[in-house]
């Protein structure tokens, strides 16, 4: 069955109508996935039960070396892509209707949270979400309960300290810390570009 055209419409960024009859097929999804991570999060299943379930909110077989620790949250599910070797510790919160991206060892610390989704400015569209991806380059390190806002990307090799916020684009091999995040300095060890 072909996906319904308002989920391309938020991985390209499209202002998404909350009133709108076609935003039925996000609150479908919605309710599908928040069954399934009832059953990944509080039922006894094997590690590979467990990817098995996974790979139904997603709609793709999650690779074996990928490591998603329960509990899990999202709001929608299908929009989280997971590369190999990824890692996503306890208590994570992925907001994903407009794309969240993990690249290969990619590293996610317990409870961060990656949102996609903003409302509108205008107080008359209030309702209305735009989304806008965000990306989790090869290697970077997000750590415990930073957030991710809508549009970031964290490049190659980056840390996120714990508890920042982040807000703008994380350069390759740099840590950022705060509340906005701000370079801190380079990873150690990491190569000059």
């Amino acid at each position: 069955m072909p996906e319904p055209a308002i989920f391309q419409q938020a991985l390209a960024g499209e202002p998404l109508d909350f009133n709108g009859e076609d935003f039925q097929n996000i609150n479908q999804t919605v309710q599908r996935t928040q069954e399934l991570l009832k059953k990944f999060n509080h039922i006894d299943q094997t590690p590979e039960q467990r990817r098995a379930t996974l790979s139904q909110v997603v709609g793709y077989s999650v690779p074996e070396s990928a490591e998603i620790n329960a509990p899990v949250h999202s709001d929608f599910g299908p929009h989280i892509f997971i590369k190999d070797n990824v890692y996503v510790n306890q208590g994570v919160m992925f907001v994903d209707l407009g794309g969240i991206y993990l690249d290969e060892g990619a590293l996610i610390g317990p409870g961060a949270m990656l949102i996609t989704v903003n409302h509108l400015e205008d107080p008359a569209k209030r309702r209305n979400v735009q989304a806008k991806a965000v990306h989790i380059k090869r290697n970077a390190w997000i750590g415990a309960g930073a957030m991710i806002l809508p549009g970031v990307t964290v490049g190659e090799n980056a840390i996120v300290g714990a508890g920042s916020v982040v807000t703008k684009d994380v350069p390759a091999n740099m840590v950022v810390v705060g509340s906005p995040a701000r370079v801190l300095r380079r990873v150690k060890g990491a190569t000059q570009e």
